[in-house]
C-alpha cells in the first residue's frame, strides 16, 4: 500500500525546500455520484502544519477548492544537519496524517 503522506526535502546552500504530497480525494461536497445519484460527502484537508524541531514554522489552510492529492510546499532558510521537519494535516472528516524527516 502506498504511503498517504510523502515528504521530500531538497537543500541548496542555505535554502531548504519542503514539499508534501498527500494522497487525498479533496471532495467539495458538491459533486454527485453518477451511478447512485447521491451527493458525494465533503472530504477535504482543512489544515496542514509544518514544524521544525517541534516548533510550528508554517501553517496552510486548505479547502474545497484544492485539487485531489495536493502538493504543498514551503521554503526554510538556515536548516542544519540533525534538524527534524514534521508535517501534520487533518481533514473535514476527522482523519489525519503526518510525515517526518531528519535532515542529514
Amino acid at each position: 500500500m502506498a504511503k498517504q503522506t510523502r515528504l521530500r526535502i531538497k537543500t541548496t546552500g542555505s535554502r531548504t525546500e519542503v514539499l508534501v504530497l498527500v494522497k487525498h480525494p479533496m471532495e467539495s461536497g458538491l459533486r454527485q455520484d453518477h451511478e447512485t445519484s447521491q451527493r458525494i460527502p465533503a472530504d477535504y484537508i482543512e489544515r496542514m502544519t509544518f514544524a521544525l524541531n517541534g516548533a510550528v514554522v508554517a501553517e496552510a489552510r486548505l479547502g474545497t477548492g484544492v485539487a485531489p492529492d495536493p502538493l504543498t510546499g514551503i521554503v526554510l532558510n538556515e536548516i542544519g544537519s540533525g534538524d527534524r521537519i514534521t508535517v501534520k494535516w487533518n481533514d473535514s472528516q476527522g482523519k489525519s496524517g503526518m510525515a517526518e524527516k531528519l535532515i542529514r
